[in-house]
This record gives structure tokens, C-alpha cells and sequence, in this order.
């Protein structure tokens, strides 16, 4: 699995492209993301079949096919961007370390819940490369 930069963007290991997304960030927001576990190996990695998004002690993971669209978004207010949150408007996930910019990713049916108590219908993730992850979205 490599780092995804502008330059490369995917890895074939065994025959599977891996894709690997990491985090944006800003250590001003290490106070919230410390206790959390969020580490700099947490991120978004796609594969040739599958989404998975890790968050310190957290993860998903559902099928390339379950992904309905995505949009770049940003920037929000960081006490609703930054850390493991939920939507006050919808059943949505947020994986966040940094309030500037994120990928808002709509699933076409709702992933396992999280946490709160309904499953989830979207995730927020603030990916240091947000129009990268979306273009490789689009392209599978």
C-alpha cells in the first residue's frame, strides 16, 4: 500500500490496486484527536472492490459498489468537522481531523452504525487530497 500523492495514485499488490487517502493535518486539533487514537496510518483505502475508512479505534468498510456519490465540502465550523461526530441534520458519520475541506460520501444503502443509535447514510471524511478520492471514486 503506498500514500496516495498527486503523482500516484494506486499500488498493485497481488494483483489489487490499493489506494491509500491519509488524513489532513493540523495539530491544533491533536487534544481531540489523541484520545481517540487517530494516528497518521488512519485514512481512506480504496481498493479494486472496496471502501474502508479507519479513525483511530473506528472503521468501515462496505463494498465500491454500495458508494452513491461524493462531494468535496468546506470549510465547516471545526466543533462539527473535527473528531468522531454525527450529522444534526441526517444519520451522517464524521471522520475529521481538520475543518477546511473533506469528502461528504453518500452510500446507496446505509452502512452499520458507528455509533449514535441508527445506521449511517453518509460519511464525512477530511482526506488531505478530497478531489483526489473523489475522481478515484468516480473512476470505479
Amino acid at each position: 500500500m503506498r500514500l496516495c500523492t498527486s503523482a500516484d495514485r494506486g499500488h498493485s499488490l497481488d494483483g489489487v490496486t490499493t489506494t491509500f487517502f491519509p488524513y489532513q493535518r493540523d495539530n491544533r486539533w491533536r487534544f481531540v484527536l489523541l484520545p481517540l487514537g487517530v494516528g497518521a496510518d488512519d485514512g481512506v483505502t480504496i481498493t479494486d472492490e472496496s471502501f474502508q475508512a479507519t479513525f483511530g479505534h473506528w472503521s468501515i468498510e462496505t463494498p465500491l459498489d454500495n458508494i452513491a456519490g461524493a462531494r468535496v465540502s468546506g470549510p465547516h465550523p471545526w466543533y462539527t468537522a473535527v473528531g468522531l461526530r454525527l450529522s444534526f441534520s441526517d444519520d451522517g458519520l464524521t471522520f475529521g481531523t481538520d475543518p477546511q475541506r473533506g469528502l461528504c460520501i453518500d452510500f446507496v444503502e446505509k452502512i452499520d452504525r458507528v455509533i449514535g443509535f441508527h445506521d449511517h447514510s453518509a460519511l464525512w471524511v477530511s482526506v488531505a487530497d478530497p478531489e483526489g478520492l473523489a475522481e478515484a471514486l468516480e473512476r470505479h
